[in-house]
């Protein structure tokens, strides 16, 4: 597949270029240039609040670094997590003797290198807290959560515990709101085509004109079933009962719904799809509240949309309404 590019060793230093140039509240940061963090950070007093992840899935990992939001994000090849060294280097771009909350997806690479930069912070004085992002339904079975893969929910937590930070809470405030509002998000995504990562010599899966993966990872992991293309329709109904059959216990009646495009897929479908769901979530009793639809989680040029619902409690619907600013959310 053509992509704009110069060299796939280069792909995501030019990448990161061009994002700092664009957006000027963001810098590059660390030995490597491997951290993007706020330009005005560390804010003094604050909670420091940072994640990390591959590159290939903007607006995450490094697109919600802001106020309100991540004050540090540390970046790795595309696909692949990114290493100890960058970890290190975003807890401590956000460190002011508050505390440091690591706040990521759950996969075995980011844990591995996370885990030891927490440790190294320990040691240089920085108290740290971790909470990983699980709100993949198709990626395990309820009684398994903690086994569960981090997708584009975690901007939920994002959002609430950035502007839980941004607020005063201590570190153990922060963590909390963040541990509950992951708690409380639940996403189903599904594939309608693959994508390629700079310099492969194929794509990351195959699978046939005309046909769709329901519960596909945005790294192209196994979903739950493979079948021909349905109406736009069936495919909403669907992924509503099992998310709506995932909530979580004592939820309420109001939940805040995202319509996420993979890459490829445009707002034209979201909304369409936004509709139906709209629709039967009204059906079934829940209102919805912040409602976003776009590009928020992506698989570079995946075709496919995900949907997550964040069950929201009166406190993690403040925080999600609270400002915050960053290149591709503001809020408030």
């Amino acid at each position: 597949m053509s992509k704009l590019m110069n060299s796939p060793r280069d792909y995501v230093d030019e990448m990161l270029n061009g994002l700092v140039l664009a957006h000027p509240s963001l810098i590059r940061h660390g030995t490597g240039g491997r951290v993007i963090r706020r330009v005005d950070g560390p804010v003094a007093g604050k909670v420091g609040v940072v994640s990390g992840g591959g590159s290939g899935h903007l607006p995450l990992f490094t697109g919600y670094v802001g106020p309100g939001l991540l004050d540090a994000c540390s970046v790795g090849n595309v696909f692949e997590g990114p290493n100890v060294a960058s970890c290190s280097e975003a807890i401590a771009a956000a460190d002011t003797g508050k505390g440091v909350l690591c706040l990521y997806g759950n996969y075995g690479g980011d844990r591995m290198n996370f885990n030891m930069a927490c440790e190294m912070a320990e040691m240089e004085g920085i108290e740290t807290t971790t909470v990983l992002g699980t709100d993949d339904i198709a990626s395990a079975d309820a009684d398994q959560i903690g086994k569960r893969r981090g997708v584009a929910g975690i901007i939920y937590a994002y959002k609430a515990a950035g502007a839980a930070a941004e607020a005063g809470g201590t570190l153990a405030d922060v963590t909390e709101i963040a541990c509950r509002t992951v708690e409380r998000t639940r996403t189903l995504g599904f594939a309608l085509a693959p994508c390629t990562v700079p310099g492969a010599a194929g794509p990351t899966f195959k699978l046939p004109d005309g046909e769709i993966e329901m519960g596909m990872g945005i790294h192209g992991e196994p979903g739950i079933w493979r079948d021909r293309i349905k109406p736009a329709d069936a495919l909403a109904d669907e992924m509503v009962e099992r998310l709506l059959a995932s909530a979580p216990a004592s939820t309420g009646t109001r939940v805040s719904l995202l319509v996420n495009s993979l890459g490829a897929t445009p707002l034209e479908e979201l909304y369409i799809l936004y509709r139906r769901v709209a629709a039967q979530l009204g059906a079934a009793g829940w209102e919805i509240v912040a409602p976003l639809v776009g590009r928020y989680t992506t698989s570079m040029e995946m075709a496919g949309a995900s949907l997550s619902l964040c069950f929201l409690d009166d406190e993690i619907e403040n925080l999600l309404q609270a400002p915050s600013s960053c290149p591709f959310w503001r809020a408030g």
